[in-house]
């Protein structure tokens, strides 16, 4: 096919792996690139999770949070630049490369100002591949980084560590409760609306039912405000908000 990379087997292992390069999350709907870029990147020392779909891109980066997205342009259910802002919306700190057929200059340009860290076009060798995820990753670590602790009030959210504790006291949440949980804390003193809860946490907006959202804020409602004055609040008709009233 002639979107497909010519690719060359990695060289059979020998010895002990190396310690964890870091998390890449490769997007693309070909099973011959997803199988063959996702091993040569695990046999390099990565962490590597793929996806096929924008669905599924969304779901897997929320949840895997990536260093960095090797993210086809042209997807079965969307597009890569769709990918890229929901993500960058959500505030999630990862670098993007685009490994894409899409190779005019126009889609250059475009993958680029719109917030793409690099831009590789099919065909491509592995080697290429591994240099840029390199390279992407020197430039993205060295950059000054934001603090990985989202704090409201006496309430803290970890999200390298992946640990929410409020007055000291650790709260056990979900995958789920934890993605809405973060996504409110980004937007702390703003009135989140239903429907971009659902299309940022749950990544689909269960045909319009947005009664989803009301069952997880009462999860963590049970959750955050049983230990200590009521920090998530309901704009009726609107969606909801975190903060202290003032």
């Amino acid at each position: 096919m002639a979107d497909e990379p010519p690719v060359t087997p990695p060289p059979a292992a020998s010895g002990t792996a190396e310690a964890v390069r870091g998390r890449l999350l490769v997007v693309d709907d070909e099973p011959a690139i997803l199988d063959t870029v996702g091993r040569f990147l695990g046999f390099i020392g990565y962490e590597v999770r793929t996806a096929a779909t924008v669905h599924e891109a969304l779901a897997t980066a929320r949840d895997f949070l990536p260093d960095l997205i090797l993210l086809d342009v042209m997807l079965p259910d969307g597009d890569g630049f769709e990918v890229m802002r929901r993500l960058r919306a959500d505030g999630l700190p990862h670098g993007i490369v685009f490994l894409t057929a899409r190779d005019t200059r126009k889609d250059v340009v475009r993958g680029l100002t719109e917030g793409g860290d690099d831009y590789i076009t099919k065909p491509f060798g592995l080697d290429e591949v591994a240099a840029r995820v390199s390279a992407v990753l020197r430039r993205t670590r060295s950059a000054p980084a934001t603090d990985p602790v989202l704090r409201v009030a006496d309430l803290e959210l970890d999200t390298a560590r992946h640990v929410v504790s409020r007055a000291g006291t650790t709260v056990d949440l979900s995958p789920t409760e934890f993605r809405l949980l973060r996504y409110l804390m980004l937007h702390s003193g703003r009135v989140v609306p239903r429907a971009r809860l659902l299309e940022h946490v749950w990544s689909y907006n269960f045909n319009g039912d947005d009664t989803v959202v009301a069952t997880y804020i009462s999860y963590l409602r049970r959750k955050i405000d049983a230990l200590g004055p009521g920090l998530i609040h309901t704009r009726r008709g609107v969606g909801y908000s975190i903060g202290e009233l003032g």
